[in-house]
């Protein structure tokens, strides 16, 4: 079994450094050849590539504008009415996904509309979103890149968020029916939403893309107190023979360098 390959979420790990190329050189100071991220809007593009270029970072991930955060939008994928502000959005994920040679895009699905019940506005959602997804997907072909789409669970971190478990993510898969959108395993919004892990990763193996991970409850390092074994975790994806990186994407309880020793720990034991 080839050993698992670990990427560093920048959104995330390397916050003691101010901006997102500085993070870029700190995962490579830290052994990772990959990194990932949520939003690198703000940051100055041609700093990105060269920080990329001078490390040989590959970059992994990103994700589709947010939207107005001002506003409580978190991604415009599902929103009715949004639709021509989601394209605006892709196109930029674009230009960033081309120049930073990035293979997958996030396309955020979004949160259900204040004020609505989210049973009665469940099936214009989910037909804006596949919409939405049909025309990404066809987009994204012509670039070589393959659209993720992630469900965060509505227990603890964003009760509104529409993509709220992984069978639902699954269902909109099975109707848009493209081979370059595929599933976001988060494990730590797989674990609050449904546990099962076991058998979730089985069951639903085929269509995922991307993984990543962190501790349930706190979001801390895998080796962190909680509710997962993380070893067991990462034997079941060699098994399964996952070939792609996983993304760190958790609060380090101190500072990001310090609380790698659970990454070296499993460098060790897969050799």
């Amino acid at each position: 079994m080839a050993p698992l390959k670990f990427c560093a979420n920048i959104s995330w790990l390397f916050t003691e450094l101010p901006n997102f190329s500085q993070r870029i050189y700190a995962a490579a100071s830290a052994s990772f050849e990959a990194v990932e991220a949520a939003w690198l809007y703000e940051s100055d593009l041609q700093e990105l590539q060269r920080a990329k270029e001078a490390t040989g970072v590959e970059v992994v991930l990103i994700n589709t504008p947010p939207g107005d955060v001002n506003a409580g939008d978190l991604g415009l994928g599902a929103v009715p009415g949004r639709e021509a502000e989601f394209r605006q959005g892709l196109d930029l994920a674009l230009k960033y996904a081309r120049a930073l040679g990035c293979k997958r895009i996030h396309l955020m699905a979004g949160r259900v509309p204040l004020g609505s019940n989210r049973q009665a506005v469940a099936e214009e959602m989910e037909a804006v979103f596949v919409q939405n997804l049909n025309y990404a997907a066809d987009v994204l072909a012509k670039e070589g890149i393959t659209g993720m789409i992630e469900p965060i669970n509505t227990r603890i971190t964003d009760p509104r968020y529409f993509l709220d478990s992984p069978h639902h993510a699954a269902a909109i898969l099975e109707k848009v029916g493209k081979p370059n959108i595929k599933l976001q395993m988060d494990v730590f919004h797989w674990q609050i939403m449904d546990g099962n892990l076991t058998q979730n990763i089985h069951k639903y193996f085929p269509k995922i893309g991307h993984v990543q991970i962190a501790q349930v409850p706190c979001r801390n390092e895998p080796n962190s107190a909680g509710e997962l074994n993380y070893r067991y975790l990462f034997n079941t994806l060699e098994n399964h023979g996952y070939q792609g990186y996983i993304g760190c994407e958790y609060k380090p309880l101190g500072s990001t360098k310090e609380g790698l020793d659970w990454l070296k720990d499993y460098c060790t034991h897969s050799k």
